[in-house]
C-alpha cells in the first residue's frame, strides 16, 4: 500500500486547519469583543457576552469626535484610489519596457527595483523632501509616498506577466501602424488585465490599511485615515475595549470583502509569470 498519496493529503489538511486557526481565531476574537459592553469586554475573554451591544457600539464608534469615521473612510478611499491607480499605470508602463526592450542599463534598474524591496523607508528625509515640494500634510502628497513604497513590487509583477505575452502581437500592432503608446494602451494594457486585478486589490489592502505613513506624513484630525481612529478609543489611562474592537471590526470589513470576491484573481496574477518571468 502506498502512503505517500495519504501522507500529502493529511499535510494539506493539517496545514489548511493551521491557517484557519491562525487567521479565524483573532478575528472570531475581535467580533466577540465587539459584541459585549465595556465592562465585559475589559476582561479581555473569549466568552460569550451576557448582553449583545454590537449596533450600540457601531453607533458610537461612528459618532465619536464629530463622526470622524465617516470622514476618515473617505479620506482612505481617496487617498487608495488615487494611489492605486497612478501606481498600477506607471508600473504597467515600466513592466512592459522592461520585458520588451532589454538593453544594458536593465541590470541595473532591476537592481533598484529589488533595491525598492529591500532597503527600509527614511522617514525623516522623505518628509523634508515633502516640505521642500510643499505637499507635505496632503492627501496628493501621501498619495505619491504609498506609490513610492509600493512600486517595486508591481513593477515586477507586471515585467513576469509581460514575459509571457507573444511578441508577434506587438509585431502585428507595428505593422497596422500603431505607435508605442497606441500600442501599450490599445493591445498591451488590456492583456494585463489579471495582474491589473491583483495588483489593484494587493495594493489598495495595503494603503487602506498603512498605519505608519498617514501618522508620520498627514497628521492632523482633519486628514485621518481609517487606522488612526483606533486612537480615539485609546489614552493614557484607559481604554474602551468594546469600542476599539468594534471599531477594528469595520475597518477589516472592506479588505477582507475585496480577498473574499478576488481571492481567484489574485492567484491567477501572481503566478501568472511564474514560467518565463
Amino acid at each position: 500500500m502506498n502512503f505517500r498519496p495519504i501522507s500529502r493529503h493529511v499535510v494539506g489538511i493539517v496545514a489548511v486547519i493551521a491557517s484557519a486557526l491562525v487567521f479565524l481565531v483573532p478575528f472570531a476574537f475581535i467580533a466577540v469583543q465587539a459584541l459585549k459592553t465595556s465592562p465585559e469586554a475589559a476582561g479581555l475573554d473569549f466568552a460569550w457576552p451576557t448582553n449583545i451591544v454590537l449596533f450600540q457600539n457601531i453607533a458610537q464608534v461612528f459618532q465619536a469626535n464629530d463622526y470622524m469615521l465617516i470622514l476618515a473612510f473617505w479620506n482612505s478611499a481617496v487617498l487608495t484610489v488615487v494611489s492605486v491607480s497612478i501606481m498600477v499605470v506607471v508600473a504597467a508602463m515600466i513592466g512592459w519596457v522592461l520585458a520588451r526592450r532589454p538593453s544594458r542599463w536593465n541590470p541595473w534598474i532591476s537592481f533598484l527595483i529589488l533595491a525598492g524591496l529591500i532597503v527600509p523607508p527614511a522617514i525623516v528625509p522623505t518628509a523634508w523632501v515633502m516640505q521642500s515640494l510643499g505637499i507635505f500634510n496632503t492627501i496628493i502628497g501621501l498619495a505619491l509616498v504609498e506609490v513610492a513604497y509600493g512600486m517595486a513590487f508591481c513593477v515586477l509583477l507586471f515585467r513576469a506577466f509581460v514575459s509571457t505575452i507573444p511578441k508577434e502581437l506587438d509585431e502585428a500592432a507595428a505593422i497596422d501602424g500603431a505607435g508605442p503608446i497606441r500600442l501599450f494602451f490599445r493591445i498591451g494594457f488590456p492583456l494585463l488585465r489579471s495582474v491589473i486585478v491583483t495588483a489593484i486589490v494587493v495594493q489598495a489592502v495595503a494603503v487602506f490599511n498603512d498605519f505608519a505613513n498617514p501618522l508620520y506624513f498627514l497628521p492632523g484630525a482633519e486628514n485621518a485615515t481609517v487606522q488612526l481612529t483606533l486612537f480615539n478609543f485609546q489614552s493614557q489611562f484607559q481604554t474602551s475595549w468594546n469600542l476599539l474592537f468594534t471599531n477594528i471590526l469595520l475597518i477589516t470589513i472592506p479588505p477582507l470583502l475585496m480577498y473574499v470576491f478576488f481571492n481567484r484573481k489574485i492567484v491567477e496574477g501572481m503566478t501568472a509569470g511564474a514560467i518565463k518571468g
